[in-house]
């Protein structure tokens, strides 16, 4: 069983899939940056100076100590955050988008083989023909 298990790991497919498991971990992290630090800064800015990740809906306030201290956290819709998803989900669907077009216009066919004229039984079989008439 453990040699099987080996074996099977040690397939090309698995060994390339867990490396693009992590290959799109990575490109995840380096979509969420530039969705954080680059796009949504500037969304925000054409929307009137608007910070989407700070935008809510509270539903119960904060309750706070004599001493300042959070008793109790506000209850609140984070509808904000959920827009920054919505653009992060939009801007990974296109990045993929334009690397699958690339590789498909990088990837050329397989050129067809050339004919290298009859094959070897093909010109025995007209040598037997001759030889019968």
């Amino acid at each position: 069983m453990l040699k099987e298990f080996r074996s099977f790991i040690m397939t090309g497919n698995v060994v390339e899939f867990a490396v693009a498991v992590i290959l799109a971990g990575a490109v995840g992290l380096v979509v969420t940056g530039f969705i954080a630090d680059i796009v949504m800064p500037v969304v925000g800015h054409f929307a009137g100076g608007v910070d989407f990740s700070d935008l809510k809906v509270v539903l119960t306030e904060a309750v706070k100590a004599a001493d300042g201290s959070v008793t109790t956290p506000e209850n609140a819709i984070r509808w904000g955050a959920w827009v920054n998803a919505i653009f992060n989900l939009l801007t990974v669907g296109f990045v993929l988008f334009l690397i699958v077009r690339a590789y498909n216009k990088a990837k050329k066919p397989a050129p067809a083989p050339a004919s290298a004229g009859p094959s070897e039984i093909d010109l025995l079989k007209e040598i037997r023909d001759a030889l019968k008439k």
